[in-house]
Formats: C-alpha cells, structure tokens, sequence
C-alpha cells in the first residue's frame, strides 16, 4: 500500500491527530485540502488551516474547493502539493465530487508519493465500500434520522479503495456504530471500522493503530450470520487480514 492511510473520526478537540499524517509528508508539506463547497467553503477552509497549522510539524494548507454537484479533477490540483486531506460535510456529495477518479486517484497518490488523510467524509470515502450515509434499514431506523446524511436508507457505494474495510465516523457521539454493523451483517461491505470524534485510525499494509481520545470499532462479520464488534483505544491495533 506504501505511505500510511490517515482516517480521522471527526471531531475539533484535538488538533495533534493530525501530527503522523504531517509528519509523513516531504517537502514544502503543502497540503491540499479538498472541500465540497456547499456556499461556505472558504471559511470550512480556515477552519482545517487552524487545526493544521496547531498540530504542527509546520505546514502549508492549501485550499482545493470542489463546487457541490462539481467534480475533482485531481491531476491538475494535485501540481504542487505535497500531502491530500480530503475534509468533512455531505458525506454523499464527496464520493460524488470523486466519483469520476476513484481509480485514478490512489495511483496518483500512489505515483507522487501524497499521503492521504481523510476527516470524517472524507474517512469514510476512503473504502473500497463506502458507508455515505441513511439511518433506515428496509424502513427500520438503525441510527438517528439526523445522521443520515440527507439519506434515508442506508446506502454503500464505491469509494477509493484505500483501506480494505468500510469506515463510519462520529461514532461514539452520533451512534452510527449501528448503522455499520447494519452494512457489515448485510454484507454490503467485508468488515467495518466506526472511529470516534478526535481519534485516529493510521492504516499501513498489514495493521491499523488507534490514537487520540475515543475508540476504533472493528465489526467483523460471523460464520452464523451475525457480527462480531470489538473496540480498540489508543494505543491498540489490529492486523487487517480478511474475516
């Protein structure tokens, strides 16, 4: 896989979970930080350029605005950058926004050795099998209706494919564990991690390790058709080999 894989739960509380995916980065550590403009983008910006810019090492932030129904054209915007956050809203409107490059993109990275992070939307797109959003289950409510990302029932569609399980985000704070747990037992995705607000899951080729204050939640599906679900806290990990 290469460089790690950096998936952030959501979260404003804790700006050092951005230090590994810093830390990882060469260069100048220009860092673009891909946005799906729904009319205040700019100020989302400024918002993720704080947080960078407080975590530390010192970086550069440096704003890649996708307008809402627009789409990312990734060669062109990547020119100079050294470093990918894909950042968090509509979680819907990101894969859509990389929709037309979501094969050309991890080669990209791949080939010009950009690391990814990912906070909350952009987590969750990460997958191969990506949970973007819904609280109803064949009408039966498996999470808050205000978590459904403008959804009603659960949908997975195609993500990046740059971890091999589906990520949900916000976990602990807007109870969509279930909503995983949901995909995964329908096996609509292989297995699942529910990360926590101001927590960090950093995914290399054959583990992934927690850090900040909440818990990764790892749902694994079962020989008898139900799932297994175990919590990891900072300083844990998993191996990431197939159920």
């Amino acid at each position: 896989m290469g460089s790690p894989v950096f998936l952030i739960g959501g979260g404003w509380d804790r700006a050092e979970v951005y230090e590994p995916f810093l830390r990882e980065v060469r260069g100048a550590r220009r860092i673009g930080c891909l946005i799906v403009d729904e009319g205040d983008g700019a100020a989302q910006f400024e918002r993720y350029a704080q947080a960078l810019r407080k975590a530390g090492p010192p970086c550069v932030p440096v704003p890649l605005l996708v307008p809402l129904g627009g789409r990312f054209a990734p060669e062109a915007a990547l020119d100079g950058i050294d470093g990918l956050l894909v950042c968090g809203g509509l979680t819907p409107a990101y894969q859509e926004a990389l929709a037309e490059c979501l094969e050309r993109l991890p080669g990209l990275l791949a080939e010009r050795g950009l690391p990814y992070a990912g906070f909350s939307a952009g987590a969750a797109v990460a997958a191969r099998r990506a949970v973007v959003g819904g609280w109803l289950v064949d009408g039966v409510p498996v999470c808050p209706e205000e978590t459904g990302e403008d959804l009603a029932e659960v949908e997975v569609r195609a993500g990046l494919g740059l971890v091999p399980f589906a990520v949900d985000v916000h976990a602990a704070q807007w109870g969509t564990l279930a909503r995983l747990v949901a995909a995964v037992g329908r096996r609509q995705a292989p297995y699942g991690v529910a990360v926590d607000e101001n927590t960090l899951l950093t995914v290399g080729d054959d583990e992934a390790r927690v850090s900040g204050s909440g818990r990764a939640h790892v749902v694994r599906p079962a020989p008898d058709g139900s799932v297994l679900v175990r919590a990891y806290a900072a300083g844990e990990s998993f191996g990431l080999s197939a159920p």
